[in-house]
């Protein structure tokens, strides 16, 4: 009797000290949760913030939806499965998205970084908010291949998620609504703002760049600043850089606006990262970042809608060196943030 009553007590102070353990990390958790913070550096969002203010019971949800593969219609593929934060949120090494079954998309993952400055979303357009953009990967039948409806019935079957959507919430009830604002919540959070450059441009830790770098940064500014504009180093625009059609003929923004004049545009992508998100373009085409190079020197096509910046007195694409290439290459590694792929906050937990 006394051998059961010591055991009792044993497992009591075990399940005790447990509790405490966790309520611990629970703290740790909250102490180190600081919200949304606008980069010094950076201008204010574009996201209105005071619709769905980033808490950390909203953020911890749409991170768990975030790597959540009950978002698609076998239970495989998570949006992590498509952006990766190793890659900066891409899928890396593959020139189009990989989804269930297998099959291929259309066009390369983009990375999921400063969404909260975001006009626009998709390599074509089409989404205009950023609550609303997970619904084209979910139901697309190359990537996720299911409904809403069903999302939101298989989350209810899952212990955890009642919970979780009371804590964000205020209720357990499970909609999509706040489905979405939960995954904006966690997305918004992806911000990639502590590259070399970033400390370059705050000043911070006396941070400089090298003459190389230097020498890339004003090569950077006279050639390719008009569409990849500081510090998002994106002016969220669609255009057509003159690349040559693919087998597909993916026209771009015209699939989404139907207007003649917007074929062939794509997204500007952010220069940001891209060390980690190889191969390049909207189709994934170029594997390096001297294949990017080489288009614009000298591959640009005289395509429907090319861009002006692009043919300027008769002269198609941007005339770049050997010197250039090396002086650029050098500057847009500054762009790279080493902090944001490893970031343990935005890893699947």
């Amino acid at each position: 009797m006394r051998k059961k009553a010591f055991w009792i007590v044993l497992l009591c102070f075990a399940a005790f000290l447990y509790a405490c353990k966790k309520d611990k990390v629970i703290e740790e958790t909250v102490s180190t949760f600081l919200g949304f913070k606008k980069p010094a550096n950076f201008p204010e969002p574009v996201y209105k913030l005071e619709n769905n203010q980033v808490t950390e019971a909203g953020f911890l949800l749409g991170r768990s939806l975030f790597y959540e593969p009950r978002l698609s219609r076998n239970n495989t593929i998570s949006c992590g499965s498509c952006h990766i934060q190793s890659s900066a949120f891409t899928q890396h090494g593959h020139d189009v998205s990989h989804g269930i079954d297998d099959r291929l998309g259309t066009r390369n993952s983009p990375p999921i970084m400063n969404l909260a400055w975001n006009k626009a979303f998709m390599w074509g357009g089409g989404i205009y908010d950023l609550d609303l953009q997970p619904i084209v990967p979910i139901t697309t039948h190359e990537e996720m291949d299911e409904n809403l409806n069903n999302v939101m019935e298989k989350l209810k079957t899952v212990s955890k998620y009642p919970t979780m959507f009371k804590a964000a919430f205020g209720t357990g009830e499970i909609t999509t609504a706040r489905f979405m604002k939960a995954l904006s919540q966690f997305m918004l959070m992806c911000i990639s703002a502590n590259s070399k450059y970033d400390k370059v441009m705050r000043k911070e830790d006396g941070a400089s760049f090298t003459a190389d770098e230097q020498a890339g940064y004003e090569l950077f500014k006279a050639k390719c600043s008009s569409c990849h504009s500081e510090p998002l180093f994106t002016d969220g625009s669609f255009r057509n850089n003159g690349l040559a059609p693919s087998t597909i003929n993916d026209k771009g923004l015209y699939t989404a606006t139907l207007i003649a004049t917007d074929r062939y545009k794509f997204k500007v992508p952010s220069l940001r990262n891209l060390t980690y998100t190889a191969p390049y373009m909207h189709d994934g085409r170029f594997l390096t970042l001297n294949g990017v190079f080489d288009h614009y020197n000298a591959e640009v096509q005289a395509t429907e809608n090319l861009d002006p910046l692009l043919q300027k007195d008769g002269t198609l694409g941007i005339a770049l060196s050997v010197d250039d290439r090396t002086k650029l290459t050098a500057f847009l590694k500054t762009l790279d943030d080493p902090d944001f792929i490893t970031r343990k906050d935005l890893a699947e937990q």
